[in-house]
């Protein structure tokens, strides 16, 4: 039975996720033709490019499961043409980043999706996820999913339940937590307190 408590060791993280799901577009779904952000498909991104964007955009939401690739890991996946990594662009640098994950068709996995800190609440999560889930939903899969968790974004939730998608399980992550195994600084994330 599970219910009650469970302590943690320490530099352990456990958070509680959330999985949601969208069976059918979202009627009306058109890519928007014009945003103050540029977005684009990268092909077999650069693995420097990738890690530097994907630390900017997920420290302060404990995103670690990328940074404890080795390269040919990572290279497997974000290199695989089932696999489509879009970026989000605002003046001269990329600020947000999306990932596509087709190699279960026909059940698709939005993997990754965050915009830079000082992007979020200005519109250039939704410019990105409005550009590309048109895109993704013209390869018929029978659902695009996702998962956020406790850890993310406060907003995170209920941003993707806007967007038409609708929660259907949760789970509990445990994990080292990637600010004392050194992965990212012990800055990150203040609202999720190290112990």
């Amino acid at each position: 039975m599970l219910d009650g408590y469970t302590d943690l060791p320490p530099g352990k993280l456990a958070n509680i996720v959330t999985y949601l799901e969208m069976r059918t577009p979202p009627a009306g779904l058109v890519a928007p033709t014009v945003s103050d952000y540029s977005i684009r498909l990268v092909e077999k991104p650069d693995l420097g490019w990738y890690r530097t964007l994907y630390r900017e955009i997920g420290e302060p939401w404990l995103w670690f499961s990328r940074l404890r690739m080795s390269d040919d890991e990572l290279r497997s996946v974000v290199h695989d043409p089932a696999v489509d990594v879009y970026a989000l662009s605002h003046g001269s640098a990329d600020r947000g980043l999306l990932e596509f994950d087709r190699r279960n068709l026909p059940d698709v996995e939005l993997s990754f999706f965050g915009v830079t800190p000082e992007l979020i609440g200005k519109g250039a999560g939704r410019a990105l996820l409005e550009h590309c889930l048109p895109l993704e939903w013209g390869h018929k899969p029978r659902r695009i999913w996702l998962h956020t968790c406790t850890a993310d974004h406060p907003g995170a939730l209920a941003f993707y339940m806007k967007f038409g998608f609708v929660p259907y399980k949760r789970a509990i992550e445990i994990a080292d937590d990637p600010r004392v195994t050194g992965e990212i600084p012990d800055r990150a994330a203040p609202h999720v307190p190290i112990i």
